[in-house]
């Protein structure tokens, strides 16, 4: 499908090719153009809706490439490194590194903070991957160029193990399912081992699971882990 504006087309195209596709791939570029049109433009005619599918291609796309990539691994690590190959930060970075924001269309006044941005430029990299996949309805515009981006990701997460922050990837479920965020509670008792702090994490009334550390951080943390394994991850 072509757009009015052949100048758009010509925009579009070249971002396109920047993914790794070829200028004729079968892009529905009427869809790829409300993709990367930001709210500010239009509140009827943005990338609102396309993020919407946007999210769940490109969490469909890190569970298919994390399965192939490590067939080993159990389902709960599975779990906690998709949470953070699909994170606002992640796509941000993903956006900037194929030059998405050039193409964006948003409206001068919008004046966003870092995390602002942040948030601005995963939206429109989920609405990209919402476009792609309805202009097929398959994956195949989708994974042939989004793969190794997250492969790369997968991989750099596991080479560096603080990264692995089960804290983010439970509130990330808590927030999506509860739309609240758990409540940790952390004491202090006289240990050998040095691993002086007790952690507990609540949602609802109900303790999910609990955890020890040197620090009040490194509790919460193997608090976090223990209930996203247990609740998250079955």
């Amino acid at each position: 499908m072509s757009l009015s504006d052949p100048r758009r087309e010509k925009q579009l195209k070249t971002f396109v090719q920047k993914l790794g596709l070829p200028e004729t791939a079968p892009v529905n570029w009427s869809l790829l153009d409300l993709a990367l049109t930001h709210p500010s433009i239009s509140r009827e005619k943005n990338y609102e809706q396309l993020e919407f599918v946007g999210d769940s291609v490109v969490r469909l796309a890190a569970a298919e490439v994390l399965l192939e990539t490590y067939p080993g691994e159990p389902v709960g690590e599975f779990a906690a490194l998709r949470s953070m190959m699909v994170s606002d930060r992640t796509l941000a970075e993903f956006a900037e590194s194929y030059g998405l924001e050039r193409y964006l269309l948003a409206a001068s006044s919008v004046n966003l903070d870092r995390a602002g941005r942040i948030s601005r430029l995963a939206d429109a990299f989920e609405a990209v991957l919402g476009a792609l996949y309805l202009s097929t309805r398959t994956m195949g515009l989708v994974r042939v160029w989004l793969d190794e981006a997250l492969k790369e990701k997968a991989a750099e997460i596991r080479r560096d193990p603080a990264r692995q922050n089960y804290k983010d990837a439970l509130q990330e479920w808590t927030q999506a399912k509860f739309k609240r965020l758990p409540e940790y509670r952390v004491t202090e008792t006289a240990t050998k081992d040095g691993e002086r702090f007790n952690a507990e994490v609540w949602l609802n009334d109900e303790r999910l699971g609990t955890g020890r550390g040197r620090s009040k951080k490194a509790a919460e943390q193997a608090a976090a882990k223990s209930a996203f394994l247990a609740v998250v991850a079955v």
